[in-house]
């Protein structure tokens, strides 16, 4: 490291942890990559916790000169949160917010996600303006900073508009609020010279006619191309005008602590349509018609846009048939009533009655329609990025147009796609803003390919800035994308406004340098981000972020971008024959493989639907082979396995009463200490073995499967539940209320779904035993006339994933709502009960379904935030118990007084949970069978 970071990074550790301050080079590489198709080094990256450590370092970074970037969630795309200096990055501290008048309006912290603000606001039936598409895992801080908007946003729904008052640090340390008047007035006693600076640059453009009128057209339109200009025409108060110039200045003015918006209605009556035409021209003649209506969102896309999707589940049999001249719009229409919705939606297809139509998908409310027909759109970027050559990136675009131009601007843009040989390249939009999107895909890899790149974009900006006179950057912001282009979209007069904006805010050009504002006329061609091949199971990954939030180890050690991006280098190296001088690979063994859950909630979020977990385990096959005959020999010797297992939680128990609870931990944190962890951890929460066998029996008119999992079998219930008996004695007596006759598997001790397996990597063991036990159940249930319920959630996934027979599986919340529930009387219990959604129940679909059982259980039900999966991972909470304690540590706070008890499917899942929460997790099938007394 230079001498001059190893001097900061020195004074930053006297106040900072030396876990959050990151200087290996191969972590700094995983953190300091984001969604863009850049790639820098930082030297540092720093993981900070409040405000007055952001104060701090600002301070550290003046005295050493050395420039900082801020960084959010890193879902940016155009280049704004990389940085090859120091990359400062949030600790999940925060995450407060507040609501005010009624919901009228919300403060937040720069890392609140986009999507829980609204869950915040839904009661209130309002949200936030702001809508990007990214809103499911981009967070606050990044949406003020670059002045997102998305499908429903417009132009009067973004930051800009619907800000209240932020609370900032500037980039010499200065704090200021805008919403409190002591802090304005402070201000104005501390910096009289920058309130003076900003009212001197408003006058001069107030009498600048040409100047005013050309910021004024530009915002008639999207645009977050450069500074936000219209903050010096649009306020009179110098305060007003620097927190609307931080909205959109991506971190290069100062850093955002807190947004305070105005909300706007969340209308609880939506409804959606899909019109295809014959051309772009009638199109976007249609899109002219609809912006005189009430609607609150018209998508555009070309016939490549259609096509690309054409073949995917749930699409319209039509789109298969479109030729590449059709373009269809998708329109949404909300309500605050249903009457009031039915006739926005006749006055919207009134509107469009001249100009024919090819085919349609009439306004619809069922969801389950649009819901199919929103994913159409959503899933035209992902559908360019799965088909792309390894080694290549995908690049999106946006571009905003007069509306009244769009159809010979989509023509024209249309054309330098062929003229450049961008023949996969597509078109959509947010049509109602003339904001278009485009989507191809792009190698860095040699000088024709970087020369193709630079002459599109070179036509791209002449096109929609010049001859158009539109934004280069709609809402994705200008980063280093768009900067060498920002004097050719502004005239030298918005640019030098620009330059003298930076230099009163940041003088010393401190604040992410290179972006928006770049000297460099070939910035954008540099420092490209190389995406080598390195294995199909994640060559697709496009490194947008968007699964770092349900991650369970992202606060631990990496997330799924993160690790795919070490190992992408690895391989890199590894193909180049390059030496390993930073230890990446024992880095990435234990940052990479170790401590990833591998439980797939990545591939949900992901575009193209990775899960990171399937190349993990695919690693550990390596690394676990020299186990497999152990693993043969358990997978063979099952019911003695299981035996071993249940010996071992006996004597635990034996020496828990001998010895006592805390002796027993101590000896365990010892023998683990004195093996470097390859002793498992004991919980105080681990019970003793199941004792009770279960049974077949019970008389009925229908019969049922049950297959108790070998976690259920094997592990008792929890010392101090309130209910002593196993989860095994549970499900036979909901069973028995329910009035089924149950069926046992023959040879039961013996059987696995083989999860155990799979998570070692080991996938001959695992397929061998789903195979031996889906045959057991096939027989048991009369070839697949009885249901089979497995008492575990994952044992239930995997089953459902391995099966070639038609076996009907479920796990216990469904098979309750289907087969059981006509049968039972429920009476909630008076209890405030924790509920915990297992990841595979939400990779089921089924988070819904459980809470809705949950609460015709329980008076009151409480999901906690932030927690997607738990990290206990099989039996990662014994061999890798940091993983479970970062993923559940937000978990204990949100206990509510007074509440004792959690539910969740998944037994060992429970066992985790218990121990963070101070609270017994045991089944939701205890909770049924309490309230069907």
């Amino acid at each position: 490291m230079e001498v001059r970071y190893q001097r900061l990074a020195d004074e930053l550790g006297e106040f900072l942890p030396a876990e959050r301050i990151i200087t290996d080079p191969s972590l700094c590489l995983a953190f300091g990559t984001d969604a863009s198709f850049y790639r820098l080094l930082p030297k540092l990256v720093l993981r900070l916790a409040n405000l007055d450590e952001v104060v701090r370092v600002l301070a550290a970074c003046r005295r050493q000169r050395i420039h900082c970037t801020f960084r959010a969630a890193g879902t940016s795309l155009s280049g704004q949160a990389v940085s090859d200096s120091v990359l400062i990055t949030l600790t999940d501290d925060w995450r407060h917010h507040r609501i005010e008048d009624d919901g009228r309006r919300i403060a937040l912290q720069p890392g609140v996600i986009g999507a829980d603000a609204n869950r915040y606001l839904a009661p209130f039936g309002r949200k936030i303006g702001p809508d990007p598409a990214s809103i499911n895992s981009c967070k606050i801080g990044g949406i003020a900073a670059n002045n997102a908007s998305g499908m429903c946003c417009g132009t009067a729904q973004n930051s800009y508009r619907t800000l209240h008052g932020l609370s900032l640090v500037l980039a010499d340390g200065t704090r200021v609020d805008t919403r409190d008047a002591d802090s304005r007035a402070r201000l104005a006693e501390q910096k009289p010279e920058l309130l003076a600076g900003l009212r001197q640059l408003s006058d001069e453009v107030r009498a600048n006619p040409e100047l005013s009128e050309r910021i004024r057209h530009k915002y008639r339109l999207k645009n977050t191309t450069g500074y936000s200009l219209n903050a010096l025409i649009d306020f009179d108060d110098p305060i007003d005008m620097l927190a609307h110039l931080m909205i959109g200045s991506e971190g290069t003015l100062g850093f955002i602590a807190e947004v305070s918006y105005h909300t706007v209605p969340d209308h609880p009556f939506k409804a959606s349509c899909l019109l295809v035409y014959a051309n772009i021209e009638t199109t976007c003649r249609a899109v002219t018609a609809l912006a005189g209506t009430q609607v609150a969102a018209v998508e555009l896309m070309d016939g490549r846009a259609l096509a690309s999707i054409a073949d995917k589940p749930g699409m319209p049999g039509f789109v298969r048939e479109l030729d590449a001249e059709a373009a269809a719009l998708l329109v949404e229409v909300h309500g605050a009533s249903e009457a009031e919705l039915l006739d926005k939606c006749e006055r919207a297809m009134t509107a469009v009655t001249p100009y024919e139509r090819r085919n349609e998908v009439a306004f619809t409310q069922d969801k389950a329609i649009c819901a199919s027909l929103w994913a159409m759109r959503k899933g035209m970027f992902p559908a360019v990025g799965a088909v792309r050559e390894t080694g290549t990136t995908v690049i999106i675009e946006d571009v905003a147009f007069p509306v009244e131009e769009l159809a010979t601007a989509v023509r024209k843009l249309t054309a330098l796609f062929e003229r450049f040989g961008y023949h996969e390249a597509i078109i959509f939009g947010h049509a109602l803003a003339g904001n278009l999107h485009f989507v191809f895909t792009q190698g860095f890899d040699d000088q024709a390919e970087l020369d193709r790149y630079g002459g599109f974009m070179d036509a791209v900006a002449k096109l929609v800035a010049v001859d158009y006179g539109g934004s280069l950057k709609a809402e994705h912001g200008t980063g280093r994308n768009m900067a060498p282009y920002v004097e050719l979209e502004w005239g030298r007069e918005g640019y030098a406004l620009m330059q003298r904006i930076k230099a009163l805010l940041d003088p010393d050009g401190l604040l992410n340098p290179g972006v928006i504002l770049n000297e460099d006329a070939q910035a954008h061609l540099k420092d490209l981000k190389p995406l080598p091949a390195a294995d199909e199971i994640v060559d697709k990954c496009i490194e947008c972020g968007f699964c770092e939030a349900v991650c369970p180890s992202r606060d631990l050690s990496l997330t799924p971008r993160q690790r795919i991006v070490l190992f992408r280098e690895q391989q890199r190296r590894q193909a180049a024959g390059e030496h390993n001088e930073d230890r990446l690979d024992a880095v990435f063994r234990y940052q990479g493989v170790d401590t990833c859950a591998a439980t797939g909630l990545c591939a949900q979020r992901c575009p193209v639907g990775i899960n990171t977990g399937d190349l993990v385990r695919q690693l550990r096959t390596a690394r676990y082979k020299k186990f497999e005959p152990i693993a043969r020999w358990s997978a063979g010797h099952f019911a003695a396995t299981t035996r071993a297992v249940a010996l071992g939680l006996n004597t635990a128990h034996a020496g828990r009463k001998l010895l006592g609870e805390s002796t027993l931990s101590r000896l365990n944190a010892g023998l683990r200490k004195a093996s470097k962890n390859r002793v498992p951890l004991w919980l105080p929460e681990t019970p003793a073995a199941n004792s009770h066998r279960p049974e077949a029996g019970g008389s009925g008119p229908d019969k049922v499967v049950y297959f108790p999992s070998c976690a259920s079998r094997v592990l008792g219930q929890s010392p101090g539940a309130r209910d002593a008996r196993s989860l095994t004695e549970v499900t036979l007596a909901v069973l028995k209320k329910a009035g089924f006759e149950v069926i046992l598997p023959f040879d039961l001790n013996n059987l696995c779904c083989g999860m155990p397996y799979q998570s070692k990597g080991m996938m001959a063991q695992a397929d061998d035993k789903a195979a031996e036990l889906e045959a057991r159940l096939w027989q048991a249930s009369e070839q697949g006339r009885w249901p089979v319920l497995m008492d575990t959630s994952p044992c239930a996934k995997r089953s459902k994933e391995t099966q070639d027979l038609p076996l009907k599986v479920f796990e216990p919340v469904q098979f309750v709502l289907e087969h059981a529930m006509d049968r039972l009387t429920l009476e909630p219990v008076d209890d405030t009960v924790m509920l915990h959604i297992t990841c595979s129940s939400r990779r089921m679909d089924l988070a819904e379904p459980m809470l809705t059982l949950a609460r015709r259980c329980a008076r009151e039900v409480v999901v906690p935030e932030h927690i997607e999966c738990c990290g206990f991972a099989g039996d990662k909470g014994f061999t890798t118990p940091e993983l479970n304690a970062a993923a559940l540590k937000p978990l204990k706070a949100q206990v509510p007084a007074g509440c004792t008890r959690g539910v969740s499917n998944s037994r060992t899942c429970e066992l985790g949970l218990s121990h963070h929460s101070g609270i017994n997790y045991e089944s939701i099938l205890y909770l049924v069978d309490e309230a069907s007394r």
